[in-house]
């Protein structure tokens, strides 16, 4: 076990960012496939830079994407919980490098490391609340509003900073497939957004204040459809 001093000196975030007993730093290049459905579940996985897409595929053979996660996310972490097989696909958005953790080595420092500890739990938590609040999007609100939430959540809206151009670009059938509707409902929302001033285009989507406000005080434009 650790002394004191130790876990004062121990950061969380230097050590997922260096090669370790259990760890390894992983490139992915753009549309490599990070890990597959089916596979053998056996770590977890740390994003230090890049965008992941998480893609599920029913028995049908209908995909479906469920998340987009960014820096400072964790993924894969099914394998802590039981699960022997990916539930999913996660394939890089972007040139990403990412941590995977041995399901051993994760375990060792969650019990030895109070700080890392806190960490992955601040995550769990803060993912379990994401979980619920897409639920309650889904149950009652409009495609419209699940649009606007969306992107004010893939730039970082609400979290320390200004918020970010949304990078990389992400489709309209992306966007269209999170939220539950058409491609052509997206883009008929997304021009919409632009004549209102709550998004623009430069190359990249940049999300505006005023969608924000939009949403929080359910202004006219964002409304229920019929």
């Amino acid at each position: 076990m650790p002394n004191n001093t130790d876990q004062a000196k121990f950061d969380p975030k230097e050590f997922l960012a260096k090669v370790g007993e259990g760890k390894t730093i992983l490139e992915f290049r753009k549309d490599e496939v990070v890990f597959a459905q089916g596979d053998a579940a056996n770590a977890v996985f740390y994003i230090q830079k890049g965008r992941v897409k998480v893609v599920v595929l029913s028995e049908q053979g209908k995909e479906a994407v469920v998340g987009i996660l960014g820096p400072g996310q964790f993924f894969g972490e099914g394998c802590m919980n039981g699960h022997s097989l990916r539930i999913a696909t996660t394939t890089a958005m972007e040139e990403c490098l990412v941590t995977a953790i041995t399901k051993s080595a994760m375990v060792a420092a969650l019990h030895d490391q109070p700080k890392f500890s806190e960490l992955f739990m601040a995550y769990l938590l803060t993912r379990n609340s994401r979980i619920e609040e897409d639920l309650i999007d889904q149950l009652f609100n409009s495609s419209e509003k699940r649009l606007a939430r969306l992107l004010l959540l893939l730039a970082n809206f609400g979290k320390e900073g200004s918020p970010q151009p949304i990078t990389p670009n992400i489709s309209q059938e992306t966007l269209a497939e999170m939220i539950g509707t058409t491609r052509s409902r997206v883009s008929f929302f997304m021009n919409r957004f632009r004549k209102l001033g709550f998004i623009s285009y430069n190359g990249k989507i940049e999300v505006n204040s005023s969608l924000l406000n939009a949403v929080l005080y359910d202004k006219p434009e964002i409304k229920r459809e019929l």
